[in-house]
């Protein structure tokens, strides 16, 4: 694979991993607390996490692909885990994008 389409592959799970903490945080925990429902959190809960396995797996694979840097790396996992990092992330992904050359 190349590292401009993992790149590309690495932005758009980044992005729904992080999009799917908002909804967890946003939308189904309060859905939870406030309104009774736990079926929320178990179903959005169980896609966030096999979003966050996923993007994980794809920071630590984009070491050896891209390669990515150890800075990135740990950016992209903390992204992972807090909030709004995840805009930030694929911000310096795009540039790393744009700056990476077109192979063939």
């Amino acid at each position: 694979m190349s590292s401009r389409l993992f790149l590309k592959l690495l932005i758009i799970a980044c992005f729904v991993e992080g999009l799917s903490t908002l909804v967890l945080f946003g939308v189904a925990m309060p859905m939870k607390y406030l309104a009774g429902q736990p079926e929320w959190v178990s179903v959005v809960g169980s896609l966030h996490g096999l979003l966050f396995i996923v993007a994980v797996v794809m920071f630590l694979v984009g070491r050896v692909v891209v390669p990515l840097t150890g800075r990135m790396t740990i950016l992209g996992l903390v992204g992972a885990v807090l909030p709004f990092v995840f805009l930030y992330v694929d911000a310096l992904l795009l540039r790393l994008l744009r700056e990476t050359p077109a192979e063939g």
